[in-house]
């Protein structure tokens, strides 16, 4: 690894890593994925095992990966060399590449995803979706082949300028902007599909649970499942984010919010989303659809559409940036460090190939394929590794000091450390293996 003797970037305050944290966890999972989970798994009953888990593994598996980062000051290919160096071996910097690669390859297909959000918007805006006779038909032209280049290029465009800033001035300040406002937005629209006739049973049906259909595996597979992706546990954006943090930052505090905050965001959109399904009696689906036809649909439907529609493309907008430049910033920071080349152009290089890669997948086909093998192959593996270098391959003392330091609690207990190293790793696997003969459970 190329040492450039440059001084690292950095976070500014422990709020704004954390909200930057918030902004990488917080993305489409949360919204077009989350709300059908809970409406295809009893509602309240789904909360459960996904509550359940966000505790067991959130918390430990987002402190090992924001430890792991900022113990060897690296994203993961540097974290995961320096890990091995340690014991006397060069492999971190083959498997370090997994996660990079799991992590780039995210960022091409959400990138087309984000170009589909900004048309959205400014269909919303110009009120040409709202005018369009067919929802459905509106979406093709936009997601079939090469239906949104432009919108697509607006994307990578609006990701560079942020990320060429760096991370203080650029993905810092801009997130302690947009995760407030997402926040905000989403009230907005909870509180107008509360006034909606018929949201009531939507309402009902969210908050009442069903205690028998906990027997069934499903439940608790998808709650894993919906827990641990929408953590963003990937062994990549977290450990590179962590890799800007202080010394003097509480990572357990980090953390602790971090999970807090993303659970708040899911049922925020749970409870625009459900409501106004039973509210507007429109068949439920999850991902594209549910964003790009049936969310259009309701607005249509909606006294004060048009303005809601703008809500809420804004919102998701935010939502999908500030994940999006979560998921390139570990590849930047790997060409950036390892070539020793300047801030804005392993910017450039990063998202420029980005672009011309997304402009093959673009078409929906290949783009849901794309992104299924991604994140059934590729993500959890990225995770898995993360873990086992956190807890098998680092020296325990240093490993315990990491996660502890600036909490004022240095070395107090090894818990946590036990935790991740047997319970988190464990789960990792087996959400790596349930992924791989089961399906996509994220």
């Amino acid at each position: 690894m190329k040492d450039n003797n440059k001084k690292r970037d950095s976070f500014r305050s422990q709020w704004g890593f954390i909200l930057a944290c918030i902004g990488s966890a917080v993305g489409m999972g949360n919204i077009w994925m989350f709300p059908i989970r809970v409406h295809k798994f009893g509602g309240f009953t789904f909360l459960i095992p996904y509550i359940f888990f966000v505790i067991v593994i959130g918390y430990s598996g987002i402190v090992e990966e924001m430890a792991l980062g900022r113990g060897l000051k690296a994203g993961p290919r540097g974290a995961f060399l320096k890990a091995t160096e340690s014991r006397g071996s060069q492999a971190g910097k083959y498997i370090g590449l997994i996660p990079v690669i799991g992590s780039f390859a995210i960022a091409i297909g959400y990138t087309v995803v984000v170009g589909w959000i900004i048309r959205f918007l400014v269909g919303s805006m110009t009120g040409s979706m709202i005018a369009a006779e067919d929802s459905g038909a509106y979406f093709g032209s936009i997601a079939g082949p090469y239906g949104s280049v432009v919108w697509h290029a607006v994307a990578i465009i609006m990701c560079m300028i942020i990320m060429s800033y760096g991370i203080g001035a650029g993905i810092e300040k801009v997130n302690k902007f947009m995760m407030p406002a997402f926040f905000l937005f989403f009230i907005i629209l909870a509180i107008k599909v509360a006034l909606l006739p018929g949201s009531k049973e939507g309402y009902k049906f969210l908050f009442s649970p069903d205690f028998s259909e906990l027997k069934d595996p499903q439940i608790w597979i998808y709650g894993l499942g919906q827990a641990f992706f929408s953590l963003s546990l990937a062994g990549s954006g977290t450990v590179v984010y962590g890799s800007y943090l202080s010394d003097e930052d509480n990572i357990l505090y980090s953390a602790k919010w971090t999970a807090t905050f993303d659970t708040i965001a899911a049922m925020l959109a749970a409870m625009v989303i459900i409501p106004a399904i039973y509210a507007f009696q429109v068949e439920a689906a999850g991902g594209p659809p549910l964003m790009f036809i049936i969310m259009p649909s309701i607005f249509k439907s909606m006294v004060g559409g048009r303005i809601f529609a703008v809500i809420f493309f804004i919102a998701v907008l935010f939502a999908g940036v500030s994940s999006l430049i979560n998921l390139y910033e570990t590849p930047v920071e790997m060409v950036e460090e390892r070539y020793g080349l300047g801030r804005k152009t392993a910017t450039i290089i990063i998202l420029a190939l980005g672009f011309i890669i997304g402009i093959v997948i673009e078409n929906g086909d290949v783009l849901g394929a794309w992104m299924d093998a991604v994140s059934i192959y590729v993500i959890p593996l990225g995770a898995l590794l993360a873990a086992i270098v956190f807890g098998w391959v680092l020296d325990k003392e240093f490993a315990t000091k990491e996660i502890f330091k600036g909490s004022g609690k240095v070395g107090e207990n090894e818990l946590i450390y036990t935790w991740i190293k047997y319970v988190y790793v464990g789960i990792s696997l087996a959400v790596y293996l349930i992924g791989i003969f089961w399906g996509a459970i994220g």
